[in-house]
């Protein structure tokens, strides 16, 4: 095989980074070694029996967000330069693939004071924002979330948290700023990664960290993977995430990046109503790297990542899969070397890929997700509209200027993509939290919501208390009614959470009696209820981030 058939059948996918490189004599061979005698490796799911990837996150170099990470996958973008400021001494122009505004952080939103927020180790606070705005993106926080109970029994919001973390450089960077108290010092060690975020939420399902070295993450979706299949969660939360805080760790190639995906098995995921962006079928960790399942197209590395995120550690395995399930959903392959173009999929579907990375000790981890196909699979009853094709649509935030700034957001999003109405409403009262500062308003169509959205946010950052109407009201647009229950009034009838009260709110909505709902949401009462349908994918509760940094005033 000459060097133009290796690169010939690199470039359609038969084969991988490693083994085409070793063909070319740049590395040695990774060679196959066959299972021990009775020793059979892990059956791939079969039929709706696979693991559904229905929430995802991210921020990367050069990418605040999975768009933007799409857009430079696509284009072949290079995201090395300048480290960015923030980081302390030392660390400003550096080059290297570096995430901006690492020191920012919004404690109110996750109910901490400032001190806390600054102690807080900024991998944990990049997890926490990602983590919850993943599952804001799959529809399960809230009533949603709620009803997640474990197949081997257990109590609800059975979601389990898996987190890959091979670094922790702000405890050394703190050092100097703790003068020796304990209480003053960031928390040491990984295991508060995952503890934060199930203690936030009272997740029910195992919260475990995971320390791998580059396969961290990868391992990390194996074990929790294992964990959906004996039933010991409903749903699994997994991420990774790696920051190069202390200056001895920048380095020209070095990384960061933080990821985050929600898994649920498939045929429960399609009965709820979820988006499904692809189908994990099998994962494993310790085989051989040139195991690959049947039928595999496209193999995802460390090395196809590399420019987009560098040598990102703990998180890299999180950006590759993530750039494969990005390429299996748009039915689009991105380019891998310099000069190459994004081509079409043109593969026979199902298409699969491979996305393997070798960890600390040689460990090898691999996952293979394909391309979801929804033939055969029941569609799931569409949310009930109201009489006149008016819907109720619920919002909620920790303070007026996140509703303000979450209301922006919402209205922007609805004006691009026009989603269906009901999916709308039924998204935002079954899939997020109820919080201390809410908004309710009763519309008739998608570009109404959006122009009353519009006008609340712009008028006085909705700095408005006790249901009054908003000045929509004078524009014609549908009226929003907005209330502060900070000041300790939520609910003063103590109704939610009763048995009773579940069954009456679900009565109500069966009966479509919006304006009785919007008046009990805005007298503090959690009326949100989990419903049946499609859930629109929408984006999340704003975060309004500031700096804060051990050793640092404000």
């Amino acid at each position: 095989m000459d060097n133009r058939e290796i690169l010939e059948r690199f470039k359609n996918g038969s084969l991988d980074h490693r083994d085409a490189a070793a063909l070319l004599g740049r590395t040695p061979p990774v060679l196959f070694t066959p299972p021990a005698p009775g020793v059979r490796p892990p059956e791939e799911p079969r039929g709706r029996d696979g693991y559904a990837v229905v929430g995802m996150g991210g921020r990367y170099p050069q990418a605040p967000d999975l768009e933007s990470f799409w857009r430079n996958a696509l284009a072949g973008h290079r995201t090395r330069g300048a480290a960015a400021a923030g980081r302390g001494k030392g660390s400003t122009g550096r080059p290297g693939h570096a995430l901006d505004g690492i020191d920012e952080f919004d404690p109110e939103f996750f109910g901490l004071a400032d001190e806390d927020g600054a102690l807080t180790d900024p991998q944990e606070r990049l997890f926490l924002e990602t983590a919850w705005q993943t599952l804001e993106n799959a529809g399960y926080v809230g009533a949603r979330l709620d009803a997640l109970v474990p197949a081997a029994g257990g109590g609800q919001r059975g979601v389990g948290v898996w987190v890959g973390a091979s670094s922790g450089d702000y405890a050394l960077l703190a050092a100097a700023h703790t003068s020796g108290d304990p209480h003053r010092a960031p928390r040491n060690g990984h295991w508060s990664l995952p503890d934060r975020l199930s203690r936030l939420l009272d997740l029910s399902g195992p919260s475990q960290a995971v320390d791998t070295g580059d396969s961290s993450f990868l391992t990390a979706l194996h074990l929790a993977v294992a964990s959906l299949r004996a039933g010991e969660c409903a749903a699994a939360l997994v991420g990774a995430v790696e920051l190069r805080l202390h200056p001895a760790r920048h380095t020209a190639d070095g990384g960061e990046g933080v990821g985050v995906v929600l898994l649920r098995p498939l045929a429960t995921a399609e009965a709820d109503g979820d988006t499904v962006h692809a189908v994990l079928r099998t994962s494993s960790v310790g085989r051989p790297a040139s195991d690959i399942a049947h039928g595999v197209t496209l193999c995802e590395t460390k090395e196809s990542v590399a420019a987009a995120v560098g040598d990102a550690g703990a998180a890299v395995g999180a950006a590759a899969l993530t750039r494969a399930v990005l390429q299996l959903r748009e039915g689009t392959r991105a380019p891998v070397a310099d000069g190459e173009s994004a081509q079409p999929w043109t593969e026979e579907s199902p298409r699969r890929a491979s996305v393997c990375v070798r960890g600390a000790g040689a460990v090898v981890a691999r996952v293979v997700v394909e391309e979801y196909l929804p033939q055969g699979a029941e569609p799931a009853p569409g949310p009930v509209s109201s009489p006149g094709g008016e819907e109720l649509v619920l919002l909620s935030a920790p303070s007026p200027a996140h509703l303000a700034a979450t209301a922006a957001r919402l209205a922007t999003e609805l004006r691009i993509r026009q989603p269906e109405l009901g999916a709308v409403a039924h998204a935002l009262r079954s899939g997020r939290a109820a919080m201390d500062c809410r908004l309710a308003v009763i519309a008739g169509t998608t570009a109404r919501l959006a122009e009353a959205l519009s006008l609340f946010a712009e008028d006085d950052d909705g700095a408005r208390d006790d249901g009054a109407a908003t000045t929509a009201q004078e524009a014609a647009a549908p009226v929003v009614r907005v209330v502060d229950l900070r000041p300790g009034r939520s609910d003063p009838w103590l109704l939610t959470g009763l048995p009773e009260t579940r069954d009456y709110l679900a009565a109500l909505w069966r009966t479509n009696r919006t304006e009785q709902l919007a008046r009990l949401w805005l007298a503090g009462v959690d009326v949100c209820v989990a419903g049946e349908g499609p859930v629109a994918s929408l984006p999340g509760t704003a975060l309004l981030r500031r700096p804060l940094w051990i050793g640092r005033d404000g």
